[in-house]
């Protein structure tokens, strides 16, 4: 099915050359002056090998549908993450490799969309976003209350990211997986 290089998503899978390659990164990117385009990040179901490529948002590219169902996540060893599918409670098996940077995003018991090839995972999708809490941070100045003011922070699974000055330790906040940014303060 041929859709638009701007809808991908990281999990979905391509085809480009007659090969199928999973998206393991998807940015969109809007010059000052001319094209937006599309830049993907994505590694060959096959044989593995990363490849970036670049595309005009309106350039059309076939997306492969593959066999998708919902897994639990259980625990990680080594490099390989273990989940559970929720229908038949059978076990897999996944290479972090395959996971891509959100591996750092993923929490116990949480629900993901696994892409399956020939019965071997291609892609793993988790949710748009997750709550994660603030775990270091430097202190809020007083006055500092500008919009634009953002601080580093390190939440609870390593991450570094920047929050709004009035974000403490301790507080709950939404952060994308996608970027791996901060969204909002959690409503929790």
């Amino acid at each position: 099915m041929k859709i638009n290089a701007n809808q991908l998503r990281a999990g979905h899978v391509i085809e480009l050359n007659g090969k199928l390659y999973a998206v393991l990164k998807a940015q969109n990117i809007q010059p000052g002056k001319g094209t937006p385009v599309t830049q993907l990040d994505m590694r060959g179901v096959a044989d593995g090998v990363k490849i970036n490529q670049r595309y005009r948002t309106t350039e059309s590219v076939e997306r492969v549908f593959i066999d998708e169902r919902e897994f639990q996540f259980l625990f990680a060893e080594g490099e390989q993450c273990t989940f559970m599918d929720v229908e038949n409670y059978e076990q897999l098996t996944v290479p972090t490799e395959v996971i891509g940077e959100a591996v750092k995003f993923l929490q116990e018991s949480m629900h993901v969309t696994i892409r399956l090839y020939e019965g071997k995972a291609v892609a793993v999708e988790l949710p748009q976003t997750v709550v994660l809490t603030v775990t270091e941070t430097e202190p809020t100045v007083r006055g500092q209350t500008a919009a634009s003011s953002y601080k580093p922070a390190i939440l609870e699974n390593g991450v570094r990211v920047m929050v709004p000055a009035h974000i403490g330790v301790g507080a709950k906040i939404v952060v994308s997986t996608d970027e791996g940014n901060y969204l909002e303060r959690s409503k929790d």
